[in-house]
């Protein structure tokens, strides 16, 4: 698998702000068989950053709720996060 396979897309949320702000680290929406080597390897060629380390969840689908009357309730689809710690000094830049 290729690095932008692994990564599908960075996560801006207020919670991942913060920790990218203070603590140097980034979410990312990983592919779903993606390992913590596979994700650090991706993220330090196409950033050219030094990973220290990777933690990685898997989010379960949630209940989304009908807005028209009448509609059926779906689901959010659940996906894998993963949030990667740099070297003190690296930096993603975000735009």
């Amino acid at each position: 698998m290729d690095d932008f396979g692994i990564l599908k897309e960075l996560l801006l949320t207020e919670k991942s702000n913060f920790l990218s702000a203070d603590f140097n680290k980034y979410t990312f929406k990983v592919c779903a068989h993606a390992t913590k080597q596979a994700i650090a390897k991706a993220v330090e060629d196409l950033f050219k950053v030094t990973v220290v380390s990777v933690n990685v969840l898997n989010t379960s689908s949630k209940r989304k709720r009908a807005r028209v009357r009448g509609a059926h309730p779906g689901r959010i689809q659940s996906f894998k996060k993963a949030i990667i710690s740099l070297k003190q000094g690296d930096k993603i830049e975000v735009m």
